[in-house]
């Protein structure tokens, strides 16, 4: 089995949304791996002096237990276009370090930037992130993400977006999208439609 990874976002020494990252962590270790104990990222994870200024990405790997802490400096991607791309037999339920999948169909993009992603006829996600559709009054994620992001969870607990089933055809609706993920809240990477 393909070990799993976090990816936390750590801004001038804080933490952000460890709180999600830890419900996650927690319970793919237990669904996939049997565990029991309750590992609180917050406190197992030092950020080392040299990264308490500025923005980085905490990257664990980890299967049963913790097996690689990083912290690699973050730049947001410039992402202004997606290629829609079909595959229905994707399975990204949980944050897998092996992404070989995704990686053959992010070689389709072409010139896009990035690519879109659509399972059983369900938009899903991008390759890197959750995304969210703006209909003129408010914001809406799919319901059926591959991956169920922490920040998307956080943004759905919060009640600024809300989930619904959004097909191909459903696009024309929105007048842009936005991408979330650990490192980027609403509104950072935009995309007019």
């Amino acid at each position: 089995m393909s070990l799993l990874f976090e990816a936390i976002k750590v801004q001038n020494g804080k933490f952000y949304n460890i709180k999600y990252h830890n419900e996650r962590f927690n319970k793919a270790r237990k669904e996939l791996f049997g565990c029991k104990d309750f590992i609180d990222l917050k406190i197992k994870i030092k950020i080392p002096a040299s990264k308490t200024k500025g923005l980085y990405k905490c990257r664990i790997v980890y299967g049963p237990e913790i097996e690689k802490i990083e912290f690699i400096p973050y730049k947001k991607p410039n992402i202004r276009s997606l290629k829609i791309t079909e595959c229905n037999d994707i399975d990204y339920k949980y944050k897998y370090l092996d992404r070989t999948k995704i990686d053959e169909l992010l070689k389709q993009k072409g010139e896009y930037d990035d690519i879109l992603l659509i399972k059983n006829g369900f938009i899903t996600d991008t390759s890197i992130a959750n995304i969210c559709f703006y209909d003129g009054e408010k914001w809406i994620t799919p319901n059926t993400p591959l991956l169920k992001g922490t920040k998307r969870q956080k943004l759905l607990d919060e009640g600024k977006i809300t989930e619904q089933k959004i097909t191909r055809k459903d696009l024309r609706k929105f007048k842009k999208a936005s991408l979330i993920n650990a490192m980027n809240d609403l509104f950072e990477i935009e995309i007019n439609l």
